[in-house]
């Protein structure tokens, strides 16, 4: 049975930008928000913008089939909506294909506006888009056929690329276009000296930890001539950081994030490592085998992950083309750098952050990537 007017609320993610992809779209009567259709789909290794491209054209094919005439498209993101509305050009070859395939979708309806959403009010796509990017990381995606094998078919022979597969380049790219986020790691605490697990108990910097943030504070203001704001997660430890880091910056206001705040440990927080090992043997081997397994009352690096994903992406919207400080813990820094550099999770255990070290990343509109500096520490030679 057609229907008149249809909401579509869409999603597409990557686990590594590009990694393991996928999309979850849902169709809904606007009076009443029943669910009318949804879609979801494993897309192999994508790029977010990609599989948030995907996300909508799934959910304008199955409000076509619907016979729907006027469609309100939902996202939480800004870049698809901008681009669809026509007020960001696109640049990225191989999104064009998918924005020039939604176009044409978008032409057989009578009306069809386009709302950026935030991520809260868009749940029930992301849910499935999550679930999508889950099999496509286990390996488990499913074989594309009939309509939509001849669609990429179709896609591949028009422009001679793949469209879930973002192509790699060592082409040189504009920087005034990137969003630079300089990553600062707190400086040193007791818990940091003794190698303890200090993950949400708000201990100080330290005597050294407060000049190791004063030298940062100079390193920062070196590298970025302009900084557009510090944000930090809101425990003391970076704070106090962000604070030195910003009195040497122009000043700008230091904003607190809670996705920003270290794994929480569980009942590991305040133990030694070599106590963790001597108490909880098989829980800790679990939690080293997988960023699934949660610490005792804890929390995952897969939840780290995704919270610090939502903070990426706010900054990258909220601040095009500028410059942000972001303080933060060695747990949710090392999340960012290895979806950063497309990793493993053994990047996680490989990598050592120093107290007060310093990444810097840009993030493009088209969700390109390049990783700058990962753990400078020349400025703490003589701290």
């Amino acid at each position: 049975m057609a229907v008149r007017a249809v909401v579509i609320e869409a999603d597409g993610g990557s686990r590594g930008n590009p990694g393991p992809a996928g999309y979850g779209a849902v169709v809904r009567d606007p009076e009443t928000g029943e669910v009318l259709a949804e879609r979801s789909e494993s897309i192999g290794t994508a790029t977010n913008n990609v599989a948030e491209y995907r996300g909508l054209i799934a959910g304008l094919e199955a409000a076509a089939e619907l016979g729907a005439a006027e469609v309100e498209a939902r996202m939480d993101s800004k870049l698809v909506v901008e681009q669809m509305c026509g007020r960001w050009q696109i640049k990225h070859p191989g999104l064009r294909p998918l924005a020039a395939q939604a176009a044409g979708l978008v032409s057989r309806f009578a009306a069809v506006r386009f709302t950026w959403v935030p991520r809260e009010r868009n749940r029930h796509a992301d849910a499935l888009a999550n679930a999508a990017m889950d099999a496509a990381a286990s390996g488990v995606v499913p074989a594309v056929t009939g309509k939509a094998a001849a669609r990429e078919a179709k896609v591949v022979r028009a422009t001679g690329t793949d469209p879930a597969t973002t192509p790699a380049s060592w082409e040189p790219r504009p920087t005034e276009e990137a969003t630079r986020l300089i990553l600062v790691r707190h400086g040193e605490t007791e818990r940091t000296v003794q190698k303890r697990y200090s993950g949400r108990g708000d201990v100080p910097l330290t005597e050294r930890g407060r000049a190791q943030a004063r030298a940062t504070a100079a390193r920062v203001a070196a590298l970025a001539p302009s900084v557009a704001a510090v944000v930090s997660s809101p425990l003391s430890r970076c704070t106090a950081t962000a604070e030195a880091v910003a009195a040497q910056v122009g000043n700008p206001p230091v904003r607190t994030d809670d996705d920003l705040i270290e794994c929480d440990f569980g009942v590991w927080e305040g133990h030694t490592f070599a106590e963790v090992r001597e108490g909880w043997a098989a829980e800790l081997d679990a939690w080293l085998a997988s960023t699934r397994v949660a610490p005792p009352k804890g929390e995952s690096f897969v939840t780290v992950a995704e919270r610090t994903g939502r903070a990426v992406d706010r900054l990258r919207s909220a601040y095009p083309g500028e410059t942000v400080v972001v303080v933060s813990h060695v747990s949710p820094i090392k999340l960012v750098l290895r979806d950063a550099l497309a990793a493993g999770d053994a990047f996680l255990h490989r990598l050592y952050l120093d107290t007060a070290g310093i990444s810097v990343l840009d993030l493009y509109p088209d969700g390109g990537v390049a990783v700058r500096s990962v753990n400078d520490t020349s400025h703490l030679t003589d701290v």
